[in-house]
């Protein structure tokens, strides 16, 4: 009589198998995403909470109807995306840290409220332009010295899509009109970027936040060092060489366009407000001199003048934009009538950065990433980017209109 032999499971090439298998079915899965789980998809991404029964079946309906984008319109009514999603995106802009975790202030506040009305976004950077809590919520008033008004609106749970009201910056902050330079002025910028420092920071987070490049992706040593200021050694460590190899790559073009920030300073008790919470944002008008330099610009623009007497003494906001030449021509400055790479001031620097190229193709990248949880990562997705970027453009710098093709395009992701 033969012996029966019992065959050994193949427990490897069965898992791998099953695994197989069930990648497939998940990718056929979300390949053949009805209308329905597309726009469960679609919502979760965009306001961060699931939809209502009812706003489920109207987004099911325009998607089925291959409205997609009018899918997309419904689920940024949800007030969560003002209050969640646009925080997030926006609050890591208006700290050093980066940090999400921060309390709503005058910068978010003004984000939120430009995206919400469907504006130029392009302004967020030059224009005179606050959004504050609506006068009817019993809040404490906007102020100078604290972020109260904020945290009272955010504490408060009121819906920022519907609270927030638009008003000029300079009707509360003190600034002229003319100084104004949309979030670059804010108290909350000004307090992460202005303060101490040489106000250099307000160049390289604005760069960073809002054209998507750090300094050490723009450093340029090709360019001229002629307006390089007196606190930057020429010998750092007694080398010449680190100075003309690599010091000079970030400032030969970071010092001219920081001088635009020439007359703006951020004030507080380090001895009772170490963290500078209560400080204010000061300008020095063309009345107003400064006790050290003797002129309207900030006594940080001649800080350690000594460490190399021969650089450039700052005179005034004038700035000029050097990386319009050379390798930095990427960045696809404005060739437009009343852009020539010079000006004076905050605000005129804001619309030198906010019409490039890069401006556009950072926010739109911001949002992909956001919406679709992944930076762009292979042809179909830079395709989609510069699609985007274009469309943004078309219609107006509305930067809705890219939160919305950003969530048709991953609605099956």
């Amino acid at each position: 009589m033969r012996a029966r032999h019992r065959t050994r499971p193949l427990v490897g090439k069965a898992s791998s198998t099953l695994l197989l298998l069930a990648v497939a079915l998940s990718q056929a899965s979300i390949s053949q995403a009805g209308p329905r789980e597309q726009a469960k998809r679609m919502h979760d991404r965009i306001a961060g909470v699931p939809p209502s029964a009812s706003v489920l079946d109207a987004m099911a309906t325009e998607i089925s109807n291959s409205r997609e984008l009018a899918a997309a319109d419904i689920a940024m009514e949800n007030s969560a995306f003002y209050d969640v999603t646009l925080k997030n995106l926006a609050a890591p802009w208006t700290n050093e840290a980066q940090s999400k975790f921060v309390p709503l202030n005058d910068y978010t506040a003004t984000v939120i409220g430009l995206v919400r009305d469907g504006g130029d976004f392009r302004t967020v950077l030059y224009d005179d332009v606050l959004y504050i809590g609506d006068s009817g919520l019993g809040l404490p008033p906007y102020s100078q010295s604290n972020n109260n008004h904020y945290e009272a609106l955010e504490n408060g749970g009121f819906s920022l899509k519907d609270n927030l009201v638009r008003t000029t910056q300079s009707t509360y902050s003190g600034l002229p009109s003319t100084a104004t330079a949309g979030v670059m002025t804010s108290r909350a910028a000004a307090r992460a970027f202005f303060s101490a420092g040489t106000n250099r920071a307000m160049f390289r987070f604005t760069l960073m936040n809002h054209m998507c490049n750090d300094l050490e992706q723009v450093a340029d040593v090709t360019r001229p060092p002629d307006r390089i200021r007196q606190d930057v050694s020429r010998s750092p460590g007694g080398d010449s060489r680190v100075f003309l190899n690599n010091c000079v790559g970030c400032h030969s073009g970071m010092d001219p366009m920081a001088q635009a920030f020439a007359y703006y300073d951020y004030e507080y008790n380090a001895d009772t407000d170490p963290d500078g919470e209560l400080g204010r944002l000061v300008y020095n008008t063309a009345n107003d001199r400064d006790p050290i330099t003797g002129t309207r610009v900030k006594a940080k623009y001649h800080i350690n003048s000594a460490t190399f007497e021969q650089g450039y003494v700052t005179p005034d906001d004038s700035w000029d934009n050097y990386w319009r030449s050379g390798a930095n021509r990427r960045l696809g400055w404005s060739q437009d009538s009343g852009f020539n790479g010079s000006g004076q001031g905050a605000k005129s620097l804001g619309r030198e950065f906010a019409h490039s190229e890069a401006f556009a193709e950072c926010q739109v990248k911001k949002v992909f990433e956001n919406v679709c949880l992944r930076p762009p990562s292979d042809a179909a997705d830079r395709s989609q980017v510069s699609s985007m970027v274009a469309s943004f453009r078309a219609q107006g710098f509305d930067l809705k209109q890219v939160f919305a093709e950003s969530a048709v395009y991953c609605m099956g992701d």
